[in-house]
């Protein structure tokens, strides 16, 4: 797809803020487990209304307790924080755009799938990210979008497949429309997916694994693709769907081959999701 400027700003304030601060002072360097911060990473009511003043941000109907934010939460908060960094590394390495204010954590995508009848839905990624690809042999410029999920091994196998089966249902969902006719209410289908009234081309889906060692998360890659391999629905979904670590995605970058496709050819690859002798 041809380059659109378009920006998403619509993160959480307090995951903004951290990304910025990591930004600003871990942008070229990893971090080690034992330096990661464990401070309540969200700002006070004040940062957070001085955040939302300067109209960057899109306030949000809720904001996070310092409970919630010094909980079982936090980890996850940092690792996607940390993916969503490496994004904005690397970009600034390769002469790419990507920045702390291009990634939307936790934006709802609501959808209803056809083996859940009479249910009212609603995916969520981690974060969903925007990532503007400058290719300067070929003089073109590219707007990624990603949908992120970040897993410290919370997740098990099965559910994150379930992960997977909720972004094929939601790349197919075309939501009714009403129309009235004399007294009744009546609905018929809509013409176009949901999906496209956000996006111009749907997101590739990046699943990010951590929180263990690398022999146990290619373990977990190995059997999410054999768990997929079985399912009728993700194996004939247009859905582009990769696994990677989050390790090989801070040191490597995501426009490294290292990327696991979920399903078909198990040959690594970037974070088109291509192949790389079609990348070549």
């Amino acid at each position: 797809m041809k380059l659109f400027r378009q920006r998403h700003h619509g993160a959480h304030l307090h995951l903004a803020t951290v990304g910025a601060r990591r930004h600003r002072s871990h942008v070229n360097q990893r971090l080690p487990s034992s330096a990661v911060p464990r401070k309540d990473p969200h700002p006070t009511e004040k940062g957070a209304q001085a955040v939302e003043a300067v109209g960057l941000l899109p306030q949000r109907p809720y904001r996070m307790s310092p409970e919630a934010a010094l909980g079982p939460l936090q980890e996850h908060t940092l690792a996607t924080v940390e993916a969503g960094m490496a994004f904005v590394a690397h970009a600034h390495r390769l002469g790419h755009e990507c920045g702390p204010l291009d990634w939307s954590p936790e934006t709802a995508h609501y959808y209803r799938d056809d083996s859940r009848p009479g249910e009212d839905l609603a995916l969520i990624p981690d974060p969903v990210l925007s990532y503007v690809h400058a290719d300067t042999k070929a003089k073109q410029r590219t707007l990624l979008t990603f949908f992120i999920e970040v897993d410290r091994t919370q997740m098990t196998i099965a559910r994150l497949a379930a992960k997977l089966h909720a972004y094929a249902a939601y790349q197919e969902f075309t939501p009714q429309i009403a129309a009235t006719r004399g007294t009744r209410t009546v609905r018929r289908p809509g013409s176009a997916p949901a999906w496209r009234s956000r996006y111009a081309v749907f997101p590739r889906l990046l699943l990010v694994l951590t929180g263990a060692a690398e022999a146990r998360l290619d373990r977990q890659i190995g059997d999410l693709r054999s768990l997929a391999a079985s399912n009728p629905t993700l194996i004939a979904s247009p859905v582009r769907a990769g696994v990677t670590t989050l390790d090989r995605l801070r040191d490597l970058g995501p426009f490294a081959p290292i990327f696991t496709p979920v399903t078909g050819s198990a040959q690594l690859a970037d974070a088109w999701l291509r192949p790389q002798s079609v990348a070549a």
